[in-house]
């Protein structure tokens, strides 16, 4: 039997290296695949990306290959859901091989938008980095070392405003898998964004609340993986 590849896409600001520590609770039939996007880690010379669509065109160029070679999963955090909820709409246009579940952690559905959400790209440099600072996501260690944030900032502020900018084009597209939804239990995410993810499959939505704040998953990464293994190895596809 193939094993299952698990697409992982990254946070704003993110590096595939946030889900390198996964590799030891991951099921030994699930194969990890952390993907690198454009300005970061081992690419971080190539240019910041525009927009979400140009996010998704990259991703798809430098996976959809694999897709057609066996049965895979995604799992996107925050930004890194709405890739992959777009890259999966991507993919099934295109007539390829289905994925055998989405997992989308710390990201309200794509159609519902939360008015008092925070900007972030458009506030001065003090109060982003106050904010993300506050968010927990990025190590405090980079706002003590001025040069490394020099290096970082640029990026964060970009990721910010392609994922603020990304409107939903309106046309509800509902899988026909099931998919699975995690979050944060101090997340400012709305039960409204939460829950809307339903509406996007045809099939079962599950939604696990964990502990902690946005970035539960680093916290929590031994549980998430679990929830992952028994979705993917059994449970589910028992």
């Amino acid at each position: 039997m193939k094993k299952i590849k698990l697409f992982c896409l990254p946070y704003a600001g993110g590096s595939a290296m946030v889900y390198h520590r996964w590799k030891s609770y991951l099921a030994s039939n699930i194969d990890l695949h952390a993907v690198e996007l454009a300005g970061r880690g081992s690419r971080i010379y190539e240019r910041f990306y525009e927009s979400i669509s140009e996010a998704v065109e990259d991703v798809y160029g430098g996976i959809h290959k694999q897709l057609c070679e066996g049965p895979y999963a995604f799992f996107g955090h925050s930004m890194g859901s709405i890739i992959v909820y777009e890259l999966t709409q991507r993919i099934l246009h295109n007539g390829l091989s289905a994925p055998m579940h989405l997992f989308f952690s710390g990201r309200g559905a794509p159609d519902v938008i939360d008015k008092d959400e925070k900007i972030f790209h458009t506030m001065p440099v003090d109060v982003f980095r106050k904010e993300v600072l506050e968010l927990g996501g990025t190590p405090r260690e980079l706002f003590e070392h001025p040069e490394l944030l020099e290096l970082v900032l640029p990026l964060l502020k970009n990721d910010f405003k392609i994922h603020e900018r990304y409107k939903f084009d309106g046309q509800l597209k509902p899988f026909d898998f099931d998919i699975t939804v995690l979050v944060g239990k101090d997340d400012e995410q709305t039960a409204e964004q939460v829950h809307g993810w339903r509406r996007h499959t045809n099939k079962l939505c599950k939604v696990y609340y964990f502990d902690g704040n946005h970035f539960f998953i680093n916290g929590y990464a031994e549980d998430v993986v679990r929830i992952i293994n028994q979705t993917l190895e059994g449970g589910l596809y028992a």
